[in-house]
């Protein structure tokens, strides 16, 4: 069985701190074999994991991901080839990612305070699956299950950790498939479509979440401090 987390962010976003590397590293002690690293608006992160990767020989796989944040709600783009811009509508978004032959996963959907603005049901047929289990939301994973269960919907799972911490890994998607060095992202892909795969995981506590979500916000500062060098 194949462990992945397919939510992560590294400092290409602006709302965090962690080295691609660090995530690799940590992802590989907590016995995962693929990760996504999808930043905000960028595959900066995505790109130099796989450059490490391959320049160390190690036993993980990283999916060229992007985080999107659509004028609707934040979209996953796994398995893309080059970036999509932020602030699109939804419609454009998707569309953009299936432009590129990429799995287009609604992010933390009914989350507190980042989840999708529309009725999502309005968009059906448009993205392939959604994130029923995000480990950083304080609620609405059990509404994104069920949606997913109601519409028979593809589904990811990820920590959505945003620093080199115990969040990377604390959740995850098990895959019926064993690593091997020939292992493709496009492999993976499939295995998701055929929605044979299983959650797991454990929470984090309220207030480490509330912790997290406050140091992101600090995270913050680097681009006024950045802006001002």
């Amino acid at each position: 069985m194949l462990k992945c987390d397919l939510h992560i962010h590294s400092k290409y976003s602006f709302d965090s701190l962690a080295d691609p590397e660090k995530i690799v590293d940590l992802a590989l002690a907590r016995g995962l074999r693929c990760v996504a690293i999808a930043d905000h608006g960028n595959m900066a992160g995505s790109r130099e994991a796989q450059k490490y990767i391959q320049e160390k020989n190690l036993p993980i796989i990283a999916i060229p991901a992007e985080e999107v944040k659509s004028k609707q709600g934040d979209i996953l783009a796994l398995n893309i080839k080059e970036p999509i811009p932020d602030h699109l509508p939804a419609g454009e978004t998707l569309k953009r990612i299936k432009g590129q032959n990429g799995l287009a996963v609604i992010a933390h959907p009914f989350g507190s305070f980042c989840g999708f603005k529309e009725n999502l049901g309005n968009y059906l047929g448009q993205f392939d699956g959604v994130e029923i289990l995000n480990g950083s939301v304080f609620s609405g994973n059990e509404k994104a299950e069920d949606f997913a269960q109601k519409h028979n919907l593809p589904f990811t799972a990820g920590s959505d950790a945003h620093f080199a911490n115990r969040f990377v890994g604390s959740v995850w998607l098990e895959l019926p498939l064993d690593w091997s060095p020939n292992l493709t992202p496009g492999q993976i892909i499939a295995a998701i479509k055929q929605k044979t795969g299983k959650t797991g995981g454990a929470f984090q506590p309220f207030l480490s979440k509330a912790i997290d979500h406050s140091f992101r916000s600090l995270a913050k500062l680097k681009i006024l401090f950045g802006k001002n060098q």
